[in-house]
């Protein structure tokens, strides 16, 4: 597809820096004992004195008391047998940062790697970064409810982003890694696990590649790529392995996001194994809108409660148009493919435009529940919705279409595929 080229043309991986950084050498132990955020923190500032750097980590395991803060032109190389592992005191994750969370914008702890309006960075190599979530910010999750409506209120009251402080007091847990206003990223050949809340969080940046990383994550909330008022972005050859989203693609909450109005696009996803909660999900944050995506060549790892889902509420508003998914297939489903205005049953006032979704040549074994599900709003009907050659061995409820307009099936199979008709006896 000429689209999906054109797209493909802007995503340029950055250059790895020739200039290399012994981590070790600058106090990093990989006894699992030693604290080696000090190191960290020193090659990095040698990295920004030098206009870049190659930080190499060797095999060992690094405790991390605090986040890394990475710097313009530098990568991080974690050689196979290194790991990362990050301190449990929420103190070390202070002062806050600008962040965003669940589509809100507000100062928060630290995510445990944080990139700030930098340019040109890059985690590679084969070894692991463990957020050590289970053993520490991932017992916040009981405990956040208060946060995270106050975080809601500020943003349908539009209360300035300066008074949106966070952090000590509350208990909104930090992403594992987040790149947020940055160009020009790449992560290869990693390992990501136990993160405390989303494990890698594209945040309004652009010109991403992420490929051969492999997840292992199953605390609350560990969803794989959250990327979020981003664009150009290549998701490819993925070992998915998360307690929640594999792929979910968001664009703002309710009122900000609107006013934010900078749409998730040009978003490619191909060859990789889905595995977890959901395989390619759109929202349910996403009133600035999403556009422009497209998942392909892609199979399945173990089971996923839902295969497609893009979700949205009539809190949001935005769009959710021009997505393209083929050549997918997946095995035990609860639902193969769902799509719905309704999320939650709840919100009022601003319709979400869901039209033109493009699925051909998708399969899944068996969805214990059911296999296609479109629910529209009855001001605002899903629309032209095109499904080709896709195929569900068994399912309880084969069809559940309401509020609907154009659902366009072309050689679908629901069910055991029926033959000539048996002749009367």
């Amino acid at each position: 597809m000429e689209k999906r080229e054109a797209i493909l043309k802007e995503i340029v991986p950055p250059p790895i820096p020739t200039n290399t950084i012994l981590i070790t050498k600058y106090g990093a132990k990989g006894d699992s004992l030693t604290d080696s955020k000090p190191a960290f923190d020193k090659a990095l500032r040698v990295c920004r004195d030098r206009k870049g750097g190659k930080i190499i980590v060797p095999p060992g395991i690094y405790i991390l008391n605090g986040p890394i803060h990475l710097v313009d032109n530098t990568c991080i190389e974690l050689q196979k047998g290194a790991k990362l592992v990050f301190g449990t005191n929420p103190d070390n994750y202070l002062p806050v940062v600008p962040t965003s969370w669940e589509g809100t914008f507000l100062y928060n702890y630290s995510p445990l790697i944080y990139a700030y309006k930098v340019n040109n960075v890059s985690l590679i190599g084969e070894g692991t970064i463990d957020g050590n979530g289970k053993e520490g910010f991932s017992k916040w999750y009981d405990l956040q409810k208060p946060a995270q409506q106050l975080s809601r209120n500020m943003n349908h009251k539009g209360i300035p982003l300066k008074d949106r402080l966070f952090g000590k007091g509350h208990y909104l847990r930090p992403q594992l890694i987040q790149f947020y206003d940055c160009r020009n990223i790449l992560i290869e050949g990693i390992t990501i696990a136990n993160s405390p809340f989303w494990c890698v969080h594209f945040l309004q940046s652009e010109n991403i590649t992420a490929r051969k990383v492999k997840f292992d994550a199953f605390n609350k909330n560990n969803d794989g790529f959250d990327p979020e008022y981003s664009k150009n972005i290549l998701i490819e050859d993925i070992d998915f392995n998360n307690a929640d989203d594999n792929v979910a693609v968001k664009a703002g909450r309710d009122h900000e996001g609107r006013a934010t109005a900078i749409s998730s696009e040009n978003i490619i996803v191909r060859n990789s194994r889905f595995k977890g909660l959901h395989g390619l999900v759109i929202g349910s944050e996403m009133s600035a809108g999403v556009q422009n995506i497209f998942v392909e060549n892609c199979t399945y790892g173990g089971y996923c409660k839902r295969g497609i889902y893009l979700k949205s509420n009539p809190d949001r508003g935005g769009f959710i148009k021009d997505i393209y998914i083929n050549d997918v297939a997946f095995g035990d489903v609860e639902d193969a493919i769902f799509i719905t205005s309704y999320y939650h049953g709840e919100g009022k006032g601003f319709e979400t435009d869901i039209r033109n979704i493009f699925l051909e040549n998708l399969s899944f074994k068996n969805a214990s529940n059911a296999g296609l599900v479109i629910q529209g709003y009855p001001t605002k009907r899903v629309t032209d919705v095109y499904l080709t050659n896709v195929k569900i061995d068994s399912c309880s409820t084969a069809l559940s279409l309401s509020n609907t307009q154009n659902i366009v099936l072309n050689d679908v199979m629901i069910g055991k595929q029926i033959s000539i008709p048996s002749a009367a006896k």
